[in-house]
C-alpha cells in the first residue's frame, strides 16, 4: 500500500470516533505532517474487553502515520478515591503494561510503533509539580469539579486528590509533546477544561479525540468496577459464555445493546477484506447467517430476524478469539500468574450465603417400582434408582391424578434429590420428582423427561454454573431450593431452563418437557 493522503489519514484517525475536538487543527497539521496522539489509562481496576476499543483506534492512529504515546496514569488511579491503594501501583502498573501489549498483539498491532510511559516517571518532576502550582492557582473548585464529573468516583464527601486529577490530565497534554488527546467520551469535560486552562498557562491548546463509550453486559457504561457489566481480558470460556447469558440484549434495541456496540468498534473493525460477520443458527431458524456490514447486522436485529441467544452466541466465538492468545500467554507464565494475583489480591468478603443453582443436587434417576400410597389417594411411592451405591431411594410424588400407574413403571425422570428428608403422610421421601406445572386455567403436571441416552446417577446441570458443589442438605430454613425454583422454568421450546440458561446433563442432553411450554418447574 503506497503513502496515504492527508485525507486518508484524517479518515482513519476520525472514523468511528462519538466526537473530535479541534477539526481545523488536525487537518492542518495532517497536511504539514503526522499527528502525534497520546491514550491515557489509569491503573485501576483489571482491563476488560471494552479496552479492545481503544485498540482498535490505536491501530488506526498508527496506520494513519502517526506517533502513539501510550500512558499508564499511576499518579492519576492512586488520585481518582485510591481506587489503587500506593502499595499496589507499580504492580498494578505492570500489570496494565503486559496486558495491554498481550491485547495489541491480540489484533495484529505492531508494539515497536508505540511509546509506553508511566505517569510517576516524570509527573514528580520539579518542573510538572510547579506547573500543578500554577495550575491550582487559577482554576476554580468548580471547574475542576465540573471536570471530573464524570469520570473521577463521586462520593458524599470528596477529597482534594479528585479535584487535582483534571489537572494532571490537562497537563500531560504539553508534558508528553502531543497534538492530541484520545479517550473516551466520558472525558469529554476533562478535555474542554484542557482547552480552557493550559493557553493560560501558555500552553497550546491540544486537538481531542473521542470514543463512544461500550454499553456494558448489564446495560449502562462498561466498567472495572462492576464484575457483571464486563469480561474480563483472562476470563476463560465458561465464563464468558456465563457472563454473555446474563448480559442485556432485547429483542429489537439497537441503542442499549453492549454486543451490538461491541460487535461494530471491534469485530467488524477486525473482519479481513472479504470476511463476513457469522451467525450460527440452528436449521429451525434458518441456518446461520453472514453479514457484510455492520449496518446490514443492526438492521437484522432491530427488524429481531436476529434473536438475542443466536447474537450472544455469534459474539461469543469472535470474543474467545480475541481473548485465546492472551489467556493462553498467561496460562503458561507462572511469573505472570503471580504478577495478577499480587497487582489484584482477594479482597476479604463477607461469607454471603449465595444462592446459585449449582447448589442443588439434580439428578436423573429411573423409576424401579411404584405403588399408589396407602393412606393417600394422590400420591405415589416410588422407588428411584439414583445410581447410588445404597440401593433406590423412596419418594413420594403427586402424580397419581396426571401420570397413569403404567406410565410411571421403568420411566426415566429428574430428581431433587438433596432435599431434607419429608415425611408424607407417614412415609419418608427422600427427594422430588421435578415436574413442569401450570395451575391454570386446568391443573397439568408432566414429569421432565431426561435425554435417551442418559443413565440412572448422571447429574444435572444448569448450563452456565457446572462449577460449584451442591450442598449435602438443602437448608429449609435459608429457602434455597424456593428461591431458585422461582427462575426454574419449561421455556417456549420445551426445555428445562434456570433464569434462561437451559439445564443440561452431564454429556450435553437437554432436559424437556413432553407438551407443556412456558410453564414453572415444581
Amino acid at each position: 500500500m503506497g503513502e496515504l493522503t492527508w485525507n486518508e489519514k484524517y479518515n482513519l484517525i476520525t472514523r468511528n470516533l462519538g466526537e473530535w475536538l479541534g477539526d481545523e487543527k488536525l487537518k492542518s497539521i495532517l497536511k504539514e505532517r503526522d499527528l502525534k496522539i497520546y491514550w491515557g489509562t489509569a491503573t485501576t481496576g483489571k482491563p476488560h474487553i471494552g479496552y479492545f476499543t481503544p485498540m482498535l483506534k490505536i491501530a488506526d492512529f498508527l496506520n494513519a502515520g502517526a506517533e502513539v504515546t501510550i500512558l499508564f496514569a499511576d499518579l492519576h488511579a492512586y488520585l481518582d478515591n485510591m481506587k489503587a491503594p500506593w502499595e499496589l501501583l507499580e504492580l498494578r502498573t505492570s500489570y496494565y503494561e503486559v496486558i495491554i501489549k498481550a491485547m495489541l498483539k491480540s489484533i495484529g498491532v505492531p508494539l515497536d510503533k508505540l511509546k509506553f510511559v508511566k505517569g510517576t516517571d516524570y509527573q514528580l518532576s520539579k518542573e510538572y509539580t510547579l506547573d500543578m502550582y500554577r495550575l491550582s492557582s487559577i482554576v476554580t473548585e468548580h471547574d475542576a469539579k465540573k471536570a471530573g464529573a464524570e469520570v473521577v468516583k463521586q462520593i458524599a464527601n470528596p477529597l482534594l486528590s479528585g479535584l487535582l486529577y483534571p489537572g494532571l490530565q490537562a497537563l500531560d497534554e504539553e508534558y508528553l509533546h502531543i497534538d492530541a488527546q484520545f479517550g473516551g467520551i466520558d472525558q469529554r469535560k476533562i478535555f474542554t477544561f484542557s482547552e480552557k486552562y493550559l493557553p493560560m498557562l501558555g500552553y497550546d491548546k491540544r486537538i481531542h479525540l473521542m470514543n463512544p463509550m461500550i454499553p456494558g453486559l448489564a446495560g449502562a457504561k462498561m466498567s472495572s468496577s462492576e464484575e457483571d457489566s464486563k469480561i474480563d481480558l483472562l476470563d476463560g470460556a465458561s465464563t464468558v459464555k456465563k457472563k454473555l447469558k446474563k448480559a442485556f440484549c432485547e429483542p429489537g434495541n439497537i441503542n442499549d445493546n453492549g454486543i451490538l456496540t461491541f460487535s461494530k468498534h471491534v469485530i467488524f473493525s477486525l473482519l479481513k477484506k472479504g470476511e463476513s460477520y457469522n451467525v450460527p443458527r440452528s436449521k429451525d431458524f434458518g441456518g446461520d447467517i453472514s453479514f457484510s456490514t455492520y449496518e446490514e447486522l443492526e438492521a437484522a436485529f432491530a427488524k429481531e430476524e436476529i434473536h438475542p441467544g443466536d447474537l450472544k452466541n455469534a459474539a461469543e466465538i469472535y470474543i474467545n478469539r480475541l481473548l485465546d492468545p492472551i489467556r493462553k500467554e498467561f496460562d503458561t507464565c507462572p511469573k505472570l500468574k503471580s504478577l495478577v494475583s499480587k497487582a489484584y489480591p482477594p479482597q476479604k468478603q463477607k461469607v454471603v450465603d449465595e444462592i446459585v443453582p449449582s447448589r442443588l443436587d439434580i439428578k436423573v434417576g429411573k423409576i424401579v417400582d411404584v405403588k399408589k400410597h396407602p393412606d393417600a389417594d394422590s400420591l405415589y411411592v416410588e422407588k428411584i434408582d439414583l445410581g447410588e451405591n445404597n440401593g433406590p431411594r423412596t419418594i413420594v410424588s403427586g402424580l397419581v391424578n396426571f401420570v397413569p400407574i403404567e406410565e410411571m413403571q421403568d420411566r426415566m425422570v429428574l430428581v431433587l434429590a438433596n432435599l431434607k428428608a419429608a415425611n408424607l403422610r407417614g412415609i419418608q421421601s427422600h427427594g422430588m420428582v421435578l415436574c413442569a406445572s401450570v395451575d391454570e386455567p386446568t391443573r397439568q403436571v408432566e414429569p421432565l423427561r431426561p435425554p435417551e441416552n442418559s443413565n440412572p446417577g448422571d447429574r444435572v446441570f444448569v448450563e452456565g454454573y457446572e462449577s460449584g458443589t451442591p450442598d449435602d442438605v438443602l437448608n429449609p430454613k435459608k429457602k434455597v431450593w424456593e428461591k431458585l425454583q422461582a427462575d426454574l422454568i419449561v421455556n417456549g421450546d420445551g426445555e428445562a431452563s434456570w433464569n434462561g440458561n437451559v439445564l443440561v446433563t452431564s454429556n450435553g442432553g437437554k432436559i424437556i418437557a413432553d407438551s407443556l411450554r412456558n410453564v414453572p418447574i415444581k
